[in-house]
């Protein structure tokens, strides 16, 4: 379930009867657990998963509930925290309720809730992590956006349901409107803009029929007199109860398309009971940078079933803006004191700034810098003696583009709402209400592909007319008002969150975007992941005007093949990194609380400007950052086909598709060498993930000469023959092919007596990169490495800290986990050059950690390599190797992987120049 179905099965939970002995199942039911899990809980045999010691109901890793007496929550949620069951089983909450009132403690935060029962509703937000959803504080303390947002989001699925027509393309973009007209209206009539609380919605209640037959004209005649001018109204005949509506403007209700027919949908009864639901909620608790967020998936088809997880915390939008340009400002600010003229620059500095988001979805980096802003103004103003003056911060100065058109309204709407916020904040209720109405009727957000829009159209570097021009998806220009931009002169600032779709799941549009921005820069655009054409374009950009600039991104951007891609492309346009946030999650509101690992780089074309690298909470100061985001002076690393360094080869193990009837699970190989077939024909299969968890497959092993041979066995010529019409049945040529030789995989290698064995993928946890030693019985899969007849100092190597900081450096990573490459890991690590000694040291260091984990047997690489269960003896061992290698670079340990990063990155410089 996500955060938006969890809010109702709470609120209609809330709104039943209450039944004591029902509803802790009922409310752990509201938060996802399914019928089997509330079966195993309320079973009374020893089987119960139930381990309550108070009689209670007891989830563990949950809740802890408690239904009690009348009077006695208090007492009762006291038990619960004392309850030995409750620390036991890692209870997260404990709740206690008579009925009547209600009480909870998150035991890991220490917060609580009490309230009365009916409310408890309000409060789900504490109890999101029940359901698995990672949350932040902004949501427990403000549920109403999610709140907002299910309701909404019921409205607009039953309006299709009742009005299929404006399903159509040509019609939703008009459904998108009056959804975003509708939350206006709603802001509007709590917060005192239409004069009267509750003014829209006891309208619609009140004018319209009970049978809903005329709701959609009541509406349509509201609109129209919030877009008539108050001295046109007598001659456009605005019914008398819509008179009293204010004069909007901005186009908000303008009808867009009168030829395709009313501009408001017709409404069932529920549909008319759901917007005046809607209407009631309390809208003054919107926040404009939260909802905008949650609200945008509701018009999206695809997007539904993530409804409510899109939110992205303000922390982390804080991470791009304030080294961007906001603690700049800030600095300012404290620099300037209660000096007026200082103070006066500042304020009109900051009236000229430009904030340009490119992919700005609803608006959340364009809110959050305005809402920054206006407080930073706001404090210069009080200290000139001016806190009641206007804002200079003109709302057009934050542009915008989205491919979407109703996030593109709704991100509109958000700064909209956030500027009617910072005048009440800042000047007052009565102010803010004086100046808010009309709205300005620029359209300051493009509805656009953004990477095929020529962004100096949307947000010009001088000059204050906007041109819009553009090749962009939908194949015809875009009707794009000319906006003026207020306070001209100012700087520019690009920022934002681009979509992060690596190069394997790219849709063929996101393919033709790229295409369209890299391919008369480079041929190898394909291997780019999509964010990076966002950098891309923001660097053209600067080609024209200084705007510094930042995105988040995916850690793969500074990493492997994209950097020499990619980076050496934006190092050409002039730019520096001027700051850098190192590799992070950036989580939101789903279920898998994992994430996406995320950078964030921030460009600029100044050589002055000073350096900063962000690790977590810390600020590191540098004079330099390079495209793999680390303080070393070092060219960007290609990948290499061959070893630079050495001698030895690093092989990719064998490809292993349309062939699953060659692999077999153990049972099968057993059953196979009863039944006569010579164990020569059988080998162990193996890749990363069977290597470091033990785990055993095998394969047939089948040559050209002993074809016939293994054939004489009905089981193995089946197979070979089920391998065959699989590698037919597809459309691929090269695998048709492949046809011919259906015995064996698509290679036939790896059959080495001695191997290195090098897996690909290994946790970031782990110290060492666990490669290891194996003979002729395995055969490495293509989900790992080997190096073919290698000598024992290269395993050394391998299993160093020096290459595992070279690796991590350099090689792409899944998430945060360790990715090896061939190409980019061993081919261009530097290596000195190595005496017979030096390799007799190494070799026998290699054997030395090899005989500790044999002492261990069967312990697997992952029992082993745990950071929290590394044996003495293996550990020591690693200590001995890293420190016989260190040594040889050195003469001694390095200090730490900065040291060993600046050292690896100097020789490479030196010996790859030599070469």
């Amino acid at each position: 379930m996500n955060a938006v179905e969890i809010e109702e099965a709470v609120s209609l939970l809330a709104e039943q009867p209450f039944e004591a002995d029902a509803f802790p199942y009922a409310f752990l039911e509201a938060f996802g657990n399914k019928a089997t899990t509330i079966k195993r809980l309320k079973n009374t045999s020893k089987a119960t998963t139930n381990k309550s010691d108070i009689g209670g109901v007891l989830q563990r890793g949950n809740i802890h509930i408690k239904v009690c007496e009348k009077g006695k929550v208090a007492e009762t949620l006291d038990a619960l925290r004392g309850s030995s069951s409750t620390a036991s089983q890692k209870a997260k909450f404990t709740l206690a309720t008579d009925g009547i009132e209600l009480q909870a403690e998150d035991l890991e935060g220490g917060e609580t809730v009490a309230c009365d029962f009916p409310d408890f509703a309000n409060h789900f937000g504490f109890f999101l992590e029940l359901a698995g959803i990672s949350t932040v504080r902004a949501i427990k303390e403000n549920s109403f956006d999610i709140k907002a947002t299910s309701r909404l989001n019921k409205l607009y699925i039953e309006l299709l349901k009742d009005n299929p027509e404006w399903a159509s393309a040509e019609r939703r973009h008009d459904l998108n409107h009056f959804m975003a007209r509708l939350i206006f209206c709603f802001f509007a009539e709590d917060t005192d803009i239409f004069r009267s609380d509750d003014l829209f919605t006891s309208t619609v209640e009140q004018m319209s029929a009970r049978d809903s037959s005329n709701t959609h004209e009541i509406i349509a005649e509201l609109f129209r007199a919030m877009d008539t001018a108050p001295d046109l109204r007598a001659e456009e005949n605005i019914k008398s109860w819509a008179d009293v509506f204010p004069y909007v403007n901005g186009d908000l209700f303008k009808i867009l398309n009168p030829a395709l027919g009313p501009a408001v949908p017709r409404f069932s009864k529920i549909c008319r009971s759901y917007l005046i639901h809607v209407g009631k909620l309390d809208w003054t608790k919107i926040n404009p940078d939260i909802f905008g967020s949650m609200i945008q998936a509701v018009a999206d088809d695809e997007e539904r079933g993530a409804l409510g997880m899109h939110y992205t915390s303000v922390p982390n939008i804080l991470k791009v803006l304030n080294p961007l340009f906001l603690d700049d400002l800030r600095d300012k600010l404290g620099e300037a004191g209660d000096n007026k003229r200082k103070l006066l620059n500042l304020r009109n500095r900051i009236a000229r700034i430009r904030v340009f988001d490119p992919a700005c979805g609803s608006g959340n980096f364009l809110v959050i810098a305005y809402k920054e802003m206006r407080a930073i103004e706001a404090k210069a103003n009080q200290r000139r003696g001016e806190s009641d003056r206007r804002t200079d911060i003109p709302l057009t100065n934050f542009r915008g583009i989205e491919l979407k058109d109703f996030s593109a309204e709704v991100a509109r709407l958000a700064l909209i709402i956030a500027e009617y916020q910072c005048d009440v904040m800042y000047r007052g209720q009565k102010e803010a209400l004086a100046e808010f109405l009309p709205l300005e009727k620029a359209n300051w957000i493009t509805c656009g592909n953004a990477l095929k829009l020529d962004w100096l159209s949307i947000c010009p570097p001088t000059g204050t007319g906007v041109k819009h021009r553009a090749e962009d998806l939908f194949g015809t220009p875009l009707d794009q008002a000319e906006i003026d931009f207020r306070n001209e002169g100012g700087e520019t600032y690009i920022c934002g969150n681009p979509p992060f779709t690596g190069t394997r799941k790219q849709s063929d549009k996101q393919k033709s975007d790229l295409n369209f921005v890299f391919s008369e820069l480079t041929r190898k655009w394909k291997n780019v992941d999509y964010v990076g054409a966002w950098f891309l374009k923001a660097a053209q950009f600067n080609d024209y005007c200084n705007a510094p600039f930042a995105f988040v991104a995916t850690n793969s951007l500074c990493q492997g093949q994209q950097v020499p891609i990619t980076w050496a492309l934006l190092l050409s346009f002039g730019l520096n990194i001027r700051f850098a946030v190192s590799p992070f999650k950036w989580s939101n509101l789903a279920s898998n609380k994992a994430g996406v690992t995320v950078i964030i780089a921030g460009l600029d074309k100044s050589s002055n400007s000073s350096r900063a690298i962000y690790y977590e909470e810390e600020r590191a100061d540098v004079d330099y950052i390079n495209p793999y985001l680390t303080p070393h002076r070092v060219d960007i690393i290609d990948s290499s086909r061959r070893p630079l360094f050495s001698d030895s080869t690093m092989e990719y193990g064998v490809y292993y598709s349309k062939s699953a009837r060659l692999i077999l699970k153990p049972d099968e190989a057993s059953i196979l060498i009863d039944q006569g077939l010579p164990k020569t024909f059988i080998k162990q299969f193996i890749g990363s993930n069977e290597f470091i968890k033990g785990i055993t497959r095998y394969c047939l092993w089948i040559s050209d000469e002993r074809l016939d041979e293994a054939k004489k066995h009905s089981e193995v010529a089946e197979r070979i023959q089920d391998v065959n019409e699989e590698r037919l049945a597809t459309k691929d040529k090269a695998v048709n092919k492949l046809a011919t030789r259906s015995h064996q995989f698509r290679e036939y290698k790896g059959n080495e007596e001695r191997k290195i064995f090098v897996p690909i993928v290994s946790s970031e946890a782990r110290e060492y990169f666990p490669a290891g030693l194996v003979d002729d019985s395995i055969v490495p899969t293509n989900k790992a490495f080997y190096a073919p007849n290698a000598p024992l100092w290269m395993l050394a190597v391998i299993l160093t800290r020096l290459h595992l900081v070279w690796i991590g450096t350099i090689c792409g990573r899944l998430e945060m986990r360790y990715s090896y490459s061939n190409t980019l890991g061993w081919n261009t690590f530097p290596i000195p050059r190595l005496t017979d000694a030096n390799k007799a040291d190494l070799a026998l260091a290699a054997e030395d950690i090899l005989l500790a984990r044999e002492a261990h047997f069967p312990a697997t690489i992952a029992d082993l390599y745990d950071p929290k269960k590394m044996p003495d003896d293996l550990r020591a061992a690693h200590e001995r190797n890293d420190e016989v290698l260190e040594r040889i670079y050195i003469g001694r340990r390095f200090k730490n992987d900065t040291e060993r990063l600046e050292k690896l990155f100097d020789l490479y410089t030196k010996m790859t120049a030599k070469k």
